[in-house]
């Protein structure tokens, strides 16, 4: 699933069958290489962010989360959030490499697989991290 596939999407609990907002973005962890978090709009304040461990499943009609306690208790599990999409893409060495078109993402675990950038795919695996200044990620091997 792409980052821009997931946005907007309504955040339902399934415990209760509500809404609890609709996802706004994601945030990503570049040292696990994975999505952390949802950022939520039109949710309550104390479930604005959505711990990934809270979320049971993400498809292309809805995003489950398991209960309102397991999603509003997730905030402290999220690093702080940078946009992703839209982002300056930087190497290591700090070469150029576009900014950011879009992220895909296993709906499964969570795991970064490519990051689609204007300039040329780059694998998940590349990333190193990511910041208010850029996405910093492994040069290609040669």
């Amino acid at each position: 699933m792409m980052f821009t596939q997931a946005r907007g999407l309504p955040v339902i609990i399934a415990d209760e069958a509500v809404t609890l907002g609709t996802v706004k973005d994601l945030t990503i962890d570049p040292h696990t290489r994975s999505v952390a978090g949802l950022r939520l709009s039109g949710a309550p304040k104390d479930a604005a962010v959505v711990a990934w461990s809270a979320v049971e499943a993400v498809g292309q009609d809805a995003v489950i989360v398991r209960s309102r306690g397991a999603a509003v208790a997730g905030d402290d599990e999220v690093p702080e959030h940078h946009d992703a999409v839209g982002a300056r893409v930087l190497t290591e060495y700090g070469v150029e490499h576009g900014t950011v078109k879009d992220v895909s993402f296993d709906p499964a675990s969570g795991t970064i697989l490519s990051v689609y950038t204007a300039l040329g795919d780059i694998t998940g695996d590349r990333l190193i991290g990511l910041g208010s200044h850029a996405m910093v990620v492994h040069a290609a091997r040669a």
